[in-house]
């Protein structure tokens, strides 16, 4: 009953094998070379086959950043690799002996957080993953939410801002800009530039020529001021936009991954607090929960080699 799961990330392609419990048995990893996707390719089919050797595998599941089909067979688009319509699943079969399925990563990792991890024992969830940018995974009635043309959840882009900042998809106000791992450097910037509570986030700034993640996330546990008010900042965003998704899919959990995530409790506290306050018909309409993912960085491989099982036993 294992199956594979690969994760091709911007800079790293991660392999594991994993049973029909979510345990991963071996694993590999490898450079991602975004310019090359036949490359990208090659590494996946090597990575298959080696991690294949020896074991009845029934499935591989590969995910990828970007817009997938609903028929897990097409790269629509991919923002990390050249990979414009390409039909990857066909591609990928041709070189190998076993069923391969493709899905969007964030969609694989919050399957895995469902199945295995922080969304045990619910039947619906919300996943927001936040790093660089913000990916989603949708969860209802015990089944992930593709969408019509299979790329539903891209829940980075809600809008939230009327003419806000300017996004990389073309609009204007996405949660992207505001609750992002990138909109938290922004924001601890100009905490730096203000003064004031900001002078923590200044002098680390100084000493390395400008703020990295690493720097805003050891502040923050640190205690320092300034970090801590850039992620309250950031978690009141994400409160609002969890507040507009539980008006439309009526979640029992939001559970958050990514780096970001790191803050823990820091993070959910204003999360919560921005929730509750946004909350249509506050009093009446029941409150989801939130949580902190658990696979983290496993959630994709794992998500991906069970989604690919899965899809094999119920044809």
């Amino acid at each position: 009953m294992h199956a594979i799961g690969i994760d091709i990330g911007g800079t790293k392609i991660a392999a594991a094998l994993v049973d029909e419990f979510g345990t991963i048995i071996r694993s590999d990893r490898r450079p991602t070379t975004a310019s090359d996707p036949r490359g990208i390719e090659d590494a996946v089919v090597e990575m298959i086959t080696g991690l294949a050797e020896g074991e009845e595998v029934v499935a591989a599941g590969v995910a990828a950043a970007g817009f997938i089909d609903a028929a897990q067979s097409v790269v629509y688009y991919g923002p990390n690799v050249n990979w414009r319509h390409e039909p990857l699943r066909a591609t990928l079969e041709a070189r190998l002996d076993i069923p391969i399925l493709i899905e969007n990563d964030a969609n694989a990792a919050g399957w895995a957080e469902f199945c295995f991890g922080a969304g045990q024992m619910y039947s619906d969830m919300v996943m927001l993953t936040v790093g660089t940018g913000v990916g989603g995974a949708i969860i209802s009635e015990n089944r992930l939410f593709r969408g019509g043309f299979g790329c539903a959840a891209e829940l980075g882009h809600l809008r939230i801002v009327p003419n806000g900042r300017s996004c990389g998809c073309g609009a204007q106000g996405c949660i992207e800009q505001y609750g992002s791992g990138r909109a938290l450097l922004r924001i601890a910037n100009e905490l730096a530039d203000a003064g004031g509570i900001g002078q923590g986030l200044a002098a680390a700034r100084k000493g390395k020529g400008k703020l990295t993640g690493k720097d805003v996330g050891r502040l923050i546990q640190d205690g320092d001021n300034g970090a801590l008010a850039a992620l309250r900042q950031l978690g009141s965003s994400l409160g609002q936009a969890c507040a507009s998704l539980s008006a439309v899919l009526d979640p029992q959990i939001f559970v958050f991954g990514g780096g970001v995530a790191d803050a823990g409790d820091l993070l959910l506290e204003p999360i919560r607090a921005a929730y509750l306050e946004n909350l249509p018909a506050r009093g009446f309409h029941p409150e989801a929960e939130f949580a902190i993912a658990q696979l983290v960085n496993d959630a994709g491989v794992v998500g991906a080699a069970d989604l690919a099982r899965k899809h094999v036993f119920t044809k």
